[in-house]
């Protein structure tokens, strides 16, 4: 292996982001190692084939990648881990009338500390990662912000990774764009340099989220929500649905033949009862967030004012935030619509301070 100084390893999802990292790392002469997680038995299934993250294409690509720069390739089962964190997580998440997250479920459970603690058993310091986002280093250590192209910035997502590992973490394309990111691969004609982006969760490359929970719940000995009404503010039944796991607060496609021309949205998802709620935009809209398992990145506080993301695209929104503990209430100065389990992440400026869930 070439190159110089402490040992990396760049973590390779085999897409051309995380190769672009590495290629770097060894354009500048430094010593680096690539390590690719295996976390889903995609066999079967669209993911296994048409280069989805997780799939044995993905493995394979990135073995092709480490191959053309000439450094040392590595993988790692996380399938059980994924499996127990997120996977079942976003399952439970459905059943129970909420709408999760599985990429920050990722991001705070497997792709940080299992990938460090394997790199610092090799010997590495650092974890090279392909996201776009930013680590400055401030007046108390590492701070989390935002990558400077906007339409790909990913630091929403980080919130959750754990905070101690910030210094151990580098991501090399915090300060690219995209076009160039896809230019650099071309230049160091990388075998992925053109493979497209995956838009779905990787474990549901058909973005049948519905479809995925139904079939895994079976599978796990899970009863499946029941089929029941869907009603208006007033109690007003205007229509059925076959189980509440096909629906998310803020909904407004997919409702079924409703008896009523007006444009509805889902305002509530009650499982127990077997019931959609749903209204005019406004009803599925709040100015107040309580938060569940707070997580900070900055030094925590019991009050302060912030920024609030809520979902990746979402408009941050100025807000008042009171902690209690690891539970927050935000008062928003403009409404939004949040589902329960959706995460939503407290920022000033572009640096992340903290993030949790939205309880309700």
């Amino acid at each position: 292996m070439s190159g110089s100084g402490p040992l990396v390893v760049a973590a390779l999802s085999g897409g051309v982001d995380s190769a672009v990292a590495a290629g770097l790392l060894v354009e500048q002469g430094q010593r680096v190692v690539g390590m690719t997680m295996r976390l889903y038995d995609a066999r079967g299934t669209a993911a296994s084939s048409g280069g989805r993250c997780c799939g044995p294409r993905d493995v394979e690509d990135a073995r092709a990648v480490c191959a053309h720069l000439g450094i040392p390739h590595y993988v790692v089962d996380l399938a059980a881990e994924f499996g127990e964190a997120v996977v079942d997580d976003f399952v439970e998440a459905y059943l129970a009338g909420e709408t999760p997250n599985p990429c920050v479920k990722c991001n705070q459970h497997i792709k940080f500390s299992p990938l460090l603690a394997r790199a610092r058993a090799i010997g590495a310091d650092q974890l090279v990662t392909g996201h776009y986002a930013q680590l400055v280093e401030g007046a108390d250590g590492a701070e989390l912000r935002r990558g400077v192209d906007a339409a790909k910035d990913q630091s929403y997502f980080l919130f959750s990774m754990p905070g101690d590992e910030l210094a151990a973490v580098r991501f090399p394309l915090g300060g690219l764009t995209k076009d160039a990111v896809r230019e650099h691969a071309r230049r160091l004609g990388l075998p992925n340099a053109v493979k497209p982006e995956s838009q779905e969760i990787c474990f549901v490359p058909d973005g049948d989220y519905a479809g995925f929970v139904a079939a895994a719940a079976l599978k796990r000995g899970r009863t499946l929500p029941m089929a029941g009404a869907i009603v208006d503010g007033a109690g007003t039944v205007v229509g059925r649905h076959e189980g509440t796991h096909r629906y998310t607060v803020g909904q407004h496609r997919g409702l079924g033949n409703l008896a009523t021309r007006d444009k509805l949205y889902v305002t509530g998802v009650d499982p127990a009862r077997g019931e959609v709620r749903v209204g005019p935009r406004e009803a599925a809209e709040t100015h107040e967030l309580e938060l569940r398992d707070l997580r900070w990145l900055a030094a925590p506080q019991t009050a302060l004012a912030a920024a609030v993301q809520v979902r990746h695209r979402g408009t941050p929104i100025a807000a008042t935030v009171t902690v209690d503990g690891t539970r927050a209430r935000v008062t928003l100065s403009a409404p939004t619509v949040a589902a329960p389990g959706q995460a939503a992440v407290l920022y000033a400026g572009d640096r992340v301070l903290a993030g949790g869930w939205v309880a309700r």
